[in-house]
């Protein structure tokens, strides 16, 4: 079976790469162009990418001078104040979008690698940390550094979420469908912008991908019993699996839990709450509920900083082109 990404098209990304400057850590492309959806067509839609930079204000400055029209009236501003934006606003990622290259059109988000490792650990943003939840093709990595182990660390975290928000028993699907959906979880633009029937798309058309992505994750967990042949999986969910899942949550997951449990006037500590929550018929709400929290606040202050990244004319058709795909999906969609 012949794996639904497109064919033979690392020396087509990579030649899209080699148009910018190469201090780079990490660079994927995700989406829609790159993994193939239920009733997308790959050719015409936009190529998203991200780049990790150790040093943004060089990349900027480096950027400016070799593709200087890819930036909004920003770019008047300079590389530093370019760098501030990117880092101190949203959820830590630049983008220049609608982008011409190679006779497509791209869109391309730049984060620093230390923002990116802190959202891969501690689900800060869930911004980019979430887009690496669901196959990527990964088209530069160094070597090896802290990166690696925050990115297999933010695989076995959404596994880990994924567990507590599910029964017992489930299937191999029902497990890729929550793990794609904790990033839209909470996005306000999958009320108005995306296809409501965006994270099935990317899943049913994509299995093998996320097979590959999670099978080592899944056959060493302690907690689970994986039967891959059966597409089957069965969880610990007694109060103490849950509490062991709890634990191994991100950080920033945990403290939304405390806020969402924790009553005015007492000071508990983190693992005290969370003993509660573990205990709890609806654990698994609680946590869809903190991840929502994180979710919703980072895709706000994002998309807002992204009106002035992309510039007015370029949000206008970024934004057209969003809603003409929504249009589609819900026109397509079978009735119930």
């Amino acid at each position: 079976m012949t794996l639904p990404a497109l064919q033979n098209s690392g020396v087509f990304l990579r030649r899209i790469l080699s148009r910018f400057p190469q201090d780079i850590s990490l660079a994927f492309a995700y989406g829609s162009a790159v993994f193939r959806q239920t009733g997308g067509q790959m050719r015409s839609n936009m190529l998203d990418f991200v780049f990790a930079v150790d040093d943004p204000v060089t990349w900027h400055t480096m950027n400016l001078i070799e593709n200087r029209k890819h930036y909004s009236f920003l770019r008047f501003l300079g590389p530093k104040h370019i760098s501030s934006i990117q880092t101190d606003y949203g959820a830590g990622v630049y983008f220049n979008t609608l982008v011409p290259a190679e006779d497509r059109v791209i869109k391309y988000g730049v984060i620093s690698t230390d923002a990116l490792i802190e959202d891969l650990l501690h689900w800060k943003t869930l911004y980019v940390a979430g887009r690496l939840h669901k196959p990527v093709r990964i088209l530069l990595q160094s070597e090896p550094g802290k990166l690696r182990p925050a990115l297999v660390g933010n695989l076995k975290s959404a596994v880990t979420a994924a567990f507590l928000m599910l029964p017992e028993s489930f299937s191999e699907e029902d497990l890729f469908l929550q793990i794609a959906g904790l990033s839209y979880s909470g996005d306000f633009r999958m009320v108005i912008g995306e296809d409501k029937s965006k994270v099935s798309n990317i899943v049913k058309e994509n299995m093998p991908h996320f097979r590959k992505l999670y099978n080592s994750i899944l056959q060493e967990c302690p907690q689970v019993v994986y039967k891959p042949q059966q597409g089957r999986l069965e969880v610990d969910k007694s109060p103490e699996g849950q509490f062991t899942q709890l634990m191994a949550l991100p950080r920033t997951l945990q403290q939304q839990i405390t806020r969402l449990v924790e009553r005015p006037g007492k000071n508990r500590d983190v693992e005290e709450i969370l003993l509660q929550v573990a205990q709890d018929p609806d654990c698994g709400s609680v946590v869809q509920q903190g991840i929502s929290s994180i979710v919703k606040s980072s895709s706000i202050t994002q998309s807002a900083k992204g009106m002035a990244t992309a510039g007015l004319v370029k949000t206008v058709s970024y934004s057209a082109k969003k809603l003409q795909k929504m249009w589609r999906g819900w026109r397509t969609r079978p009735s119930a």
